[in-house]
């Protein structure tokens, strides 16, 4: 026979009354939280796959942050860098004009003070910054302004002029991460973007018998480092410079048998020693790693192919003096050098938008189709949830009543 005692009931009602309690508050942090698996213990599994999706759909999301900021950079690149294509039109068609000699030297002149405005404003353009406040040709230095104005006094303008236009930009061009181990460039720095003629370095330095004396360096050719042996004589550090990745072609100068340097393109060539090193230095291209950029040329090392400033200012002072014959040869075959280039940087800017765009869109698509994954896993049938929860809260009502009805009468129902 059975024993029922009299605390039984209470134990069984109090028990199933816990227990219906605790299906409830798990319904309501379903609801609060969005999600049918606030706890990994609801659905082992089905929580793994969550877990990974959302791990994927954070990193889809911050790709297509970057590669949205990186279609706007490029927007602003070819905005400014096709201001500069028409400024250099308006270059072109000044020497064009200028080229003929049926204008007088009054005329030339004032054709040379309309090309020296210009080329304020091209120096303008190339110092632009974005909307971060940071230049857009600078490379890395994106607090450092590109390019700067030295300026003096030029006959025939009644102001100061630019005298020359030096690049201060320097480092290596920034890039952004678009999609799991791709990466997407984001600058065309000024020393490529606003060069008119391939660069050429000589040293006048006899370099035949020239040979490294210590091992483990190096030295840096527009940024891409090339290690030397000690040993190694001009043949070998050509033959190394050659098979680099450096945009230059080395050779040894007929004339002085000095080692020489030439730009595969238009650009500013760079040349630097590893530190502790003094190879450049000793085969006369360079003074030092004091100074970078053009104005680290050795003195007596010959230098030739300008930037588009440097063209504007042959163009200019070659209009002022009347010379028709340098404005219709030499400085307009430059302009055309440099709005080939341009128009050539500005391709690769658009090429890089496209791609941006393409890698845009399927980052859209991925981010759609992986919220649906996650939804399918974790998601929660809010209207579901809530009949359910309105279930189990009308079952707990009915079962408080008939505790209430059914549980023996105690001592607290006499004092009453």
């Amino acid at each position: 026979m059975e024993r029922i005692s009299t605390a039984m009931p209470n134990n069984d009602m109090s028990f199933y009354l816990r227990r219906r309690e605790r299906d409830i508050a798990h319904i309501q942090n379903k609801i609060a939280s969005q999600t049918r698996l606030p706890e990994l213990a609801d659905d082992p599994i089905g929580a793994s796959h969550a877990v990974r999706y959302a791990s994927h759909l954070t990193r889809l999301e911050q790709f297509e942050q970057n590669t949205h900021i990186a279609r706007e950079h490029y927007n602003h690149l070819d905005g400014f860098l096709g201001e500069a294509v028409d400024i250099v039109q308006k270059l072109r068609e000044l020497a064009v004009k200028g080229a003929n000699g049926v204008w007088t030297a009054d005329d030339t002149a004032m054709m040379g003070i309309e090309v020296n405005e210009l080329l304020k404003e091209l120096v303008s353009i190339a110092n632009a910054s974005g909307p971060n406040g940071k230049y857009l040709f600078t490379g890395d230095r994106a607090l450092t302004e590109p390019f700067r104005i030295v300026e003096g006094s030029v006959e025939r303008i009644g102001e100061d002029a630019p005298l020359r236009v030096e690049y201060r930009g320097a480092g290596a061009t920034r890039s952004i991460e678009i999609a799991d181990g791709a990466e997407a460039a984001l600058d065309v720095p000024g020393s490529r973007a606003f060069w008119a003629e391939r660069m050429q370095i000589a040293s006048a330095r006899d370099a035949t018998s020239y040979q490294v004396a210590e091992g483990n360096t190096a030295i840096y050719v527009d940024g891409v480092e090339i290690p030397l042996s000690a040993g190694d004589d001009v043949n070998a550090i050509i033959a190394k410079i050659n098979d680099s990745s450096a945009p230059v072609k080395a050779y040894l100068d007929v004339e002085t048998q000095g080692l020489a340097l030439e730009g595969a393109d238009p650009h500013l060539v760079t040349l630097e020693d590893r530190a502790g090193s003094t190879v450049l230095q000793d085969l006369g291209l360079t003074r030092g790693n004091s100074v970078q950029g053009a104005a680290n040329w050795a003195p007596d090392a010959r230098v030739s192919g300008g930037s588009l400033f440097d063209v504007a200012i042959a163009l200019r002072d070659a209009l002022l003096r009347g010379d028709h014959n340098y404005v219709g040869g030499q400085a307009l075959g430059a302009v055309d050098g440099a709005l080939g280039n341009l128009n050539t940087q500005r391709n690769v800017v658009g090429s890089r938008h496209e791609r941006a765009e393409i890698v845009w869109a399927r980052h859209n698509t991925q981010i759609g189709n992986v919220t649906a994954s996650l939804d399918r896993e974790a998601g929660l049938d809010l209207a579901s949830a809530a009949l359910e929860l309105g279930m189990m809260d009308m079952a707990h009502r009915a079962t408080l009543q008939s505790a209430a009805r059914i549980l023996p009468p105690t001592l607290l129902d006499f004092l009453r």
